[in-house]
């Protein structure tokens, strides 16, 4: 006989063990295929559920990427993108440098450096006072404590904002003092020191020199070397001479920044083919043939019609010509975005899966040869692309419109799958005592038979 046990579940009372005794059946496997034939209808809303939350998770992660790239489309909008500027270019930026600010002049200039503006310093070796001391520098006084080093009394000059002088303590020993200001028109260091903790070096003294420079063979001088007077609207930087002929410092006319256009065009183009490879590795991927529990969202995005559209109204997107524009200028082909050249075997994998590709040098010549073009090309365009993304991504647009709607359906079911398990368990617990009741009654006759047998032995006993 079987000894397994069912058990019945009552408010203020313990389980009830049902075992099959009496009747020999495993009444708890009985129930328990009973109730997985009834459970059916949840598991498999349960099931549809799971795919539901997966295929909303699906939707948002495109959602987020589609946003993302519409933000940076509309960035082509912006005015600030085309504002003019000059750049300037210097053949050895290691020695000098070049910076233009609006309404530079324009063009070539040929510069030479033969000596870098410099500051007055002076030498001092540096013995720490038994007792403390008091040294005045340009008028700033600074106390030398008893047994106080180089580098401490060096640090308490640096320290302070209004000094005139910069102090390096040196590995002998040694401390020089420097003009924070260079050029020959600083005061010279003046020092006094009674107690003699700072003792000049005999011949260290230098006077500040200021930098001496030739621009299209014209001399000048500075008493820095940041210089803004060589060439009107461009400063110069010197960081050292120019032994070998002069630094051609190149001055180019006011316009967009070639390379702020490039920067974001090229971001764009990053951010398009990552999105639309997404949205494709959506569409290629098919459900698992047997799924587990945690494979039930995979694939409810598969061969979906609407972002199938959406990838061919994008593609399209990219060529729509700007009205009022001349046809080499009026979409994106005429500034280097394309999907790159056929190859001698056909059409490239990335041409096929519509990534973009970036011809930089074409961008720069469309930039500036037409930056009027350029920019009414890229406001027109981005308008039309950031409509097409908004009436998909943006609040409101159609995948939001199917994530709510699977929130909904995911919400039902969820209302539909409590309900049904609250029936299944008051299903279970009448099962069990109806077995249980099976159970006492066959328990009963049992009972009964063994007492009616046992009567008969008795008479058969006792000759009646």
């Amino acid at each position: 006989m079987s000894t397994s046990a069912a058990n019945i579940n009552s408010a203020g009372a313990s389980p009830l063990s049902l075992t099959g005794l009496a009747s020999g059946l495993n009444t708890t496997a009985i129930i328990s295929a009973l109730m997985g034939a009834e459970r059916a209808p949840v598991t498999r809303l349960t099931h549809t559920q799971e795919k539901l939350q997966g295929d909303q998770t699906a939707l948002r992660t495109i959602q987020g990427s589609l946003r993302e790239l519409s933000t940076s489309v509309s960035e082509f909008g912006l005015p600030s993108l085309y504002e003019s500027a000059q750049s300037v270019t210097s053949s050895e930026p290691t020695r000098i440098a070049a910076v233009a600010t609006l309404g530079a002049v324009i063009g070539g200039h040929e510069v030479e450096v033969t000596q870098l503006a410099t500051s007055a310093q002076r030498a001092f070796t540096f013995t720490s006072p038994a007792a403390e001391d008091k040294i005045t520098v340009d008028g700033h006084e600074y106390a030398v404590k008893p047994g106080e080093t180089a580098r401490e009394l060096a640090a308490s000059i640096n320290s302070d904002s209004s000094s005139t002088v910069y102090a390096s303590a040196q590995e002998n020993g040694t401390i020089v003092l420097s003009n924070r200001a260079t050029g020959s028109g600083a005061e010279f260091i003046k020092l006094t020191d009674p107690g003699a903790t700072l003792v000049e070096v005999a011949g260290s003294a230098r006077e500040g020199k200021n930098a001496e420079y030739k621009v299209d063979g014209v001399a000048g001088t500075a008493t820095s070397n940041t210089v803004t007077e060589a060439i009107a609207g461009v400063t110069l930087t010197l960081t050292g001479l120019t032994p070998g002929g002069p630094v051609t410092i190149d001055v180019k006319p006011p316009g967009p920044s070639t390379t702020a256009i490039e920067a974001q065009v090229q971001a764009f183009v990053k951010l398009y083919n990552t999105t639309i490879a997404a949205i494709q590795k959506q569409l290629a991927t098919k459900p698992p043939a047997k799924e587990s529990s945690t494979e039930r969202g995979i694939g409810t995005l598969f061969g979906d019609q609407e972002l199938g559209g959406l990838l061919t109204s994008m593609r399209q997107a990219m060529y729509e010509p700007v009205a009022g524009l001349p046809a080499e200028m009026s979409s994106l082909a005429g500034i280097g975005v394309s999907t790159g050249a056929a190859t001698a075997g056909g059409s490239s994998q990335t041409a096929l899966s519509g990534q973009l590709t970036l011809n930089a040098a074409k961008l720069t010549e469309a930039v500036r040869g037409n930056p009027a073009g350029v920019q009414k090309m890229l406001a027109g365009w981005s308008q039309g692309l950031q409509g097409l993304l908004g009436a998909t991504a943006e609040p409101g647009g159609s995948i939001e419109a199917r994530i709510n709607g699977d929130a909904s359906q995911i919400t039902n079911y969820a209302t539909q799958i409590t309900n049904m398990n609250e029936v299944l368990l008051i299903r279970e617990k009448a099962l069990i005592q109806t077995y249980a009741k099976l159970e006492g009654i066959i328990s009963q006759n049992n009972n009964q038979t063994t007492w009616l047998a046992s009567q008969s032995e008795q008479l058969i006993k006792s000759g009646l």
